[in-house]
């Protein structure tokens, strides 16, 4: 019979994700004895099988580009092959070195790390199966942070050809011709991958009207304009009916009757709630889908002292959304006041090429909110910014306010505006007005100073633009 031990905390913490181990830290920091309880490695998806690894990848495609791009300035170099296995390596070391400092980080704050399966079992209680047999962890108050898994669609079982975003990055080859279900952020990510590494060709099926649907329609277009130049495919607005396998390939049919040959079959139709199992809805923690449905000023559900954060709670399922309501979470049970967070104010970026930045409100949700007439709007082609054209990336910077008010809005698309995402954060979430940002001295020639002429023409004197 396995040996139980008890232990009592301040809080205990199940899931060591972004949002799970960012709680930790900070509840340690405000001197609360924490237990972090995860039953695979610490750091979650976005570190292992997420957010690094595939940025990693995309850091190998754009030097894989760089031969076709240096054409054009006059330098004849060669890519003459591309190693798979030393490119999963590379991805790996960088998730290992991160691991190993995650790790050092949660030992030295003093983190009791669990390591095995936790559950809800009581209202204050998570049980964990760990090697050792069953520990019984109790505290006054619990924080759950299970994270996320990929999903599928009805009749499409994961496996073989089928791959989720997990195996797709551990594939030891490029595909040559893989078709991808879904056009968001997930999907064109990895066909911009894909293409750079080499693919023959790449298709993109999405059942909305267009890629990124989420974003402002201008920057959905934008991107679609720019998969076409770069010989990425894509059907926008029908579904998938049905996708069969074999060893040599795949083929997927559409709803309209189109069938698509492949060699793998992307399925990244978005990612759910991991709270199967878990014992949420047993100690009466309501729950929508799957979600835990936690209140939005305090983070906590409707079981007093039990907290939701991260991607099992509705909304945007971002690592930095999840590791800010971590840090939310530690600090409200520490008897501090931290300002709820406000989902609007989170940045969000895609980075496939070209990258796609944006935060606050598009223009529809600004007119929705302040009417037709309550709402100004500019893009700044960056056509007119020195850098990028050196850059030899095409693309906009889009300002949206509140007529005669503050920037609601920022939304962008072109070569490397992800790095261009921290002044438009700052913009939106301390509601600055164009008239402030326009009166800032930007340097030049660079991209951010783009931020700066669109926010001089939004304030109407434009300088490098038209009016």
């Amino acid at each position: 019979m396995a040996d139980t031990s008890t232990d009592q905390f301040d809080v205990v913490i199940l899931g060591g994700g972004s949002g799970g181990y960012a709680a930790a830290l900070r509840g340690a920091q405000l001197g609360q004895k924490i237990a972090l309880v995860e039953k695979d490695k610490l750091g979650g998806t976005c570190l292992h099988r997420g957010c690094v690894p595939t940025k990693a990848m995309l850091h190998v495609g754009e030097l894989a580009d760089a031969p076709s791009e240096a054409k054009a300035v006059g330098l004849d170099l060669t890519l003459n092959s591309i190693d798979a296995e030393k490119v999963l390596g590379f991805k790996d070391k960088i998730v290992s070195r991160l691991y190993k400092g995650l790790q050092g980080l949660v030992k030295s704050a003093k983190v009791e790390y669990v390591e095995g399966f936790g559950r809800l079992s009581g209202p204050k209680t998570v049980s964990v199966e760990t090697d050792g047999g069953t520990r019984e962890l109790t505290a006054k108050n619990i924080i759950l942070a299970s994270g996320s898994f990929s999903k599928s669609i009805p009749g499409i079982d994961l496996g073989g050809r089928f791959l989720d975003s997990e195996t797709a990055l551990q594939l030891p080859e490029v595909p040559k011709n893989p078709i991808i279900l879904g056009g968001g952020v997930i999907g064109v990510e990895f066909a911009s991958i894909w293409k750079s590494l080499g693919a023959e060709s790449v298709t993109i099926v999405e059942g909305l009207p267009h890629l990124v649907a989420n974003e402002d329609e201008s920057i959905s277009k934008a991107l679609e304009r720019a998969f076409k130049k770069r010989g990425i495919a894509y059907s926008l607005g029908v579904f998938t009916e049905k996708a069969e396998q074999n060893d040599s390939g795949v083929t997927v049919t559409l709803a309209d009757g189109k069938v698509l040959e492949g060699d793998y079959l992307l399925v990244a139709v978005g990612r759910g709630p991991n709270t199967s199992g878990l014992g949420y809805e047993d100690q009466g923690i309501e729950m929508d889908r799957g979600f835990v449905l936690a209140n939005k000023e305090t983070l906590e559900t409707n079981v007093p002292g039990i907290y939701a954060v991260g991607d099992i709670v509705p909304g945007l399922q971002l690592a930095h959304r999840g590791f800010a309501q971590g840090i939310f979470a530690a600090e409200r049970i520490a008897g501090q006041n931290p300002a709820p967070i406000v989902e609007s104010g989170i940045e969000r970026i895609t980075y496939c090429e070209p990258e796609i930045g944006s935060v606050g409100l598009s223009e529809k949700q600004a007119k929705e909110q302040f009417g037709e007439e309550g709402v100004e709007s500019y893009e700044y082609n960056l056509g007119g910014n020195g850098k990028s054209q050196i850059l030899g990336t095409t693309g906009f910077i889009k300002l949206i306010r509140e007529k005669d008010g503050p920037i609601i809005g920022v939304h962008m698309i072109g070569a490397r505006t992800s790095e261009l995402m921290g002044e438009a954060l700052l913009m939106v979430n301390w509601e600055a007005y164009p008239e402030d940002v326009a009166s800032l001295i930007h340097g030049h020639p660079s991209q951010h100073e783009a931020m700066g002429e669109a926010a001089l023409a939004l304030a109407g004197k434009p300088l490098h633009a038209h009016a």
